[in-house]
């Protein structure tokens, strides 16, 4: 073979396949934690408007540090951020990503507790950043001295948090965030995709940030806000951090479209938000029904539900494909994962399950 015919592959991706759920045509599609509402009317007149606004312009470049969403950001977050405290990106992948080409890279690790969101390994890959795995204990719990102990032991360069965790859905307390971000040697992200969700007692790690400079908080508008086709994501951290990681982005990488859609949603954030006590609800009567049918399925404070158990879950998962509903194996023996869909999807998911007999 010559071995010019293929291309010089780095070493730590060979083997490797792209990050991806599968996209089937189904009648009930609950396996990507998408938000399952439209845009309220008054949300999409709104970002209608604002990128109808744009096109004129869309000759030059758009804003290249995002001022303007930043300030929107930072209003929305609360706790007395400004603007230098907050960076935006291409949904919260592209900012770990950054985070991670920044603080992270060749010579350096980053760390996280499985299971958890199978993105954070994968982009320790893509920078050069050695990734090492510490674990939840058996019921998806993650305690504050467990954490401590195992940063202490392996002193990574970043650590990764979820909260609330993919794929369990179970918030973690601020007191493991401040066990470990006390005892890291470098940065700290706590990946907020799904606070919106959590019920109530959960707080966000936002609050914490005045005490602990090298804490990141991580999140996005593709949930709550439904805007997963837009792709925003963003950070809140220290000025040195958020200016650091700009060290990193590329020029323009926030489009003049994407950064107006965003604002037009943050105005109008109430409308834009309305669904999210039904779908905690409708995760809620997920959790309650799967239980009356005899299975195990873990608190939520996301807007899916991790349940089983099966002796071969991808059993499980081809029959409830084969009823019409897509679900997600998420690769943990025995589990699936359900995102929480309208009352009506939901409906067919449960009745799918009590059909699996």
């Amino acid at each position: 073979m010559n071995p010019f015919d293929e291309p010089p592959l780095r070493d730590e991706l060979r083997g490797q396949t792209p990050y991806g759920a599968p996209q089937l045509d189904v009648a009930v599609r609950l396996n990507t934690n998408e938000n399952p509402y439209h845009l309220p009317e008054v949300v999409a007149d709104a970002i209608l408007k604002a990128v109808h606004d744009e096109l004129l312009e869309l000759n030059r470049y758009p804003d290249r540090d995002a001022m303007a969403l930043r300030e929107d950001l930072a209003a929305y977050l609360g706790h007395g951020l400004t603007s230098a405290e907050v960076w935006a990106a291409n949904g919260s992948n592209e900012i770990q990503q950054q985070v991670l080409q920044t603080f992270g890279g060749p010579g350096r690790t980053a760390m996280g507790f499985s299971p958890s969101y199978s993105m954070h390994p994968l982009l320790a890959v893509a920078t050069g950043t050695k990734w090492l795995d510490s674990y939840r204990n058996a019921n998806f719990e993650l305690r504050p001295e467990h954490a401590m102990a195992q940063v202490r032991v392996y002193q990574p360069d970043v650590v990764f948090l979820c909260s609330p965790n993919n794929p369990t859905g179970t918030a973690i307390s601020l007191d493991v965030v401040e066990a470990v971000a006390s005892e890291a040697p470098g940065m700290v992200i706590v990946d907020e995709a799904y606070i919106e969700f959590a019920r109530s007692g959960a707080e966000s790690a936002v609050t914490l940030l005045p005490r602990f400079p090298r804490l990141v908080v991580t999140r996005t508008m593709s949930k709550a806000f439904a805007l997963a086709g837009v792709r925003v994501g963003y950070m809140a951290a220290r000025p040195g951090v958020v200016d650091a990681v700009q060290l990193v982005r590329l020029p323009y990488h926030l489009s003049s479209l994407t950064q107006a859609a965003a604002r037009a949603a943050l105005a109008h954030a109430p409308a834009a938000l309305a669904q999210v006590d039904v779908i905690k609800s409708e995760r809620d009567r997920i959790v309650a029904s799967l239980r009356e049918l005899g299975l195990t399925a873990v608190d939520s404070d996301a807007n899916f539900v991790l349940f089983g158990t099966w002796p071969d879950q991808t059993v499980v998962w081809r029959a409830l494909l084969d009823r019409g509903v897509l679900v997600r194996d998420v690769g943990l023996p025995g589990w699936l994962r359900v995102s929480a869909g309208t009352p009506a999807e939901n409906d067919a998911f449960l009745a799918a399950v009590r059909g699996l007999g």
